[in-house]
This record gives structure tokens, sequence and C-alpha cells, in this order.
């Protein structure tokens, strides 16, 4: 009896250190899809746009209920690319209202899917917490294995795209490639996903170094560890 009484206090301690971020991330997700999903400009490319994004938000959804826990530093960051990506479908990211971005740095073409693709990037940093969490590689290690998988990411999506566009082809198809005209497209977005994620892994560091004990188990609410539930960090 006692040990049962124990087991649902540890239950409910577990559940209450758990960030409530999270949901009101989802929360704001839902309410953007739904927002996005009346009239967007082109409804095969919505669909094309949304599905990836769905799989994704559906995946840490599930982590999310299984125990799996990141700070809440990662999981802002890996709501920016759903956000980012779902008002990019509603407009075709070519036709995002972005003209004060581009203007201000000077640039010619609508930037925002370039800064899409850097937000992937943000996906290394809740990556090496929970590769840091196992204690199966070092940290330096655990860097690497989070930036080179983004990149591989990053090159994959590549190929969808190239193929989604060859099959649909029409104005469809060229506005899932959104090249804008640009030959090295596909190139520059790689290299934007790759630079994301090495810009969170910098930050990922520079954070931990900044933690009284580098070896704590991780707090919710704080940049460290990720755990699962019900498997501490040593």
């Amino acid at each position: 009896m006692l040990e049962l009484v124990a087991d649902a206090h540890v239950a409910q301690i577990r559940a209450m250190a758990r960030p409530r971020i999270p949901h009101f991330l989802f929360l704001g997700y839902v309410i953007l899809f739904l927002w996005a999903a009346v009239k967007p400009y082109d409804r095969a490319t919505w669909w094309a746009e949304n599905i990836p994004i769905l799989i994704i938000v559906a995946s840490l959804t599930v982590a999310y209920i299984r125990g799996v826990q990141f700070s809440n530093l990662a999981w802002v960051l890996m709501a920016v690319l759903p956000y980012w990506h779902t008002i990019g479908g509603h407009y075709t990211f070519e036709r995002v209202p972005f003209d004060w971005f581009n203007k201000t740095f000077g640039f010619e073409r609508n930037m925002f899917d370039r800064v899409g693709h850097f937000s992937v990037g943000f996906y290394a940093f809740a990556l090496i917490e929970y590769l840091e969490s196992r204690d199966k590689m070092s940290r330096a290690l655990a860097c690497s294995f989070a930036v080179f998988t983004i990149a591989f990411v990053a090159m994959s999506y590549e190929l969808i795209e190239w193929g989604y566009a060859a099959t649909a082809g029409g104005e469809s198809g060229a506005n899932f490639l959104g090249s804008q005209g640009d030959i090295w497209d596909a190139q520059k977005d790689m290299l934007m996903d790759t630079l994301g994620a090495v810009t969170v892994t910098a930050l990922y560091l520079v954070l931990r170094g900044r933690r009284e004990d580098p070896d704590a188990p991780f707090q919710p609410g704080r940049p460290g560890r990720a755990t699962v539930a019900g498997r501490p960090a040593a």
C-alpha cells in the first residue's frame, strides 16, 4: 500500500515538473493552422507544405506524452519551424508579406523561405539535449551528430521538393519549390539549415557553460539535459 502511495506521489511530482510551455505552443499552432487552412493561395501547395509539418508536430506530441522532456528553450526553438512553415503554406513562401525584412537588408527576393530553412537547424538544440541525457556519447560527438543530422535532413528535403516539383509541375510545383528564379536555391537552403544548426549548437554550449554544475540533471524550464520519464539522467 505504501509503495502504491509512493509511486503515485512520484508520478505527481513528475507531472508537475513537466514544462507547460509545450501546451501553449501547441495551442498557438492549432490556432495558426486553422487560420492558414482557410482560403490559402493554392490548396495543393498548402497540403504539400503542411503534411511534413503535421508529421513533425504529431511526433513531438507523442514524444511529450510518452515523457520525453526538453528545456523550455528547446521547445520554443522547435516551435519556430511549424509556425513559420504554416504561414508560408498559406501564402506560398514567395508571396508572404515580408517586404519590411527584405528591404531592411536589401534583398531582391523574398527571404521568408531562407529564414524558415534557418529555423530547421534549431532542432539541433533539442537533439543535443536528448543525446546528452542518454550518456551514449561525448558532448563534442553529440554536437557534431546533431549538426550533421540537420544537414542530412536538409539534403533529403531538397530531394523531396525536387521530386514533387517534377511530378506536380505547373504553378503548384513551382510554388512548392520556391526557388524564385535562383538556380542555386537548393544549395543555399541547405546552407541555411546547417547554419541554423551551428548557431544553436554554439548557443547550447554557451548556456551549458554558464551553469554552476554542468553535470546536474536536467530541470524543466532551463537549457540543459533532456530526460525520459522514469529514466533520470545520470
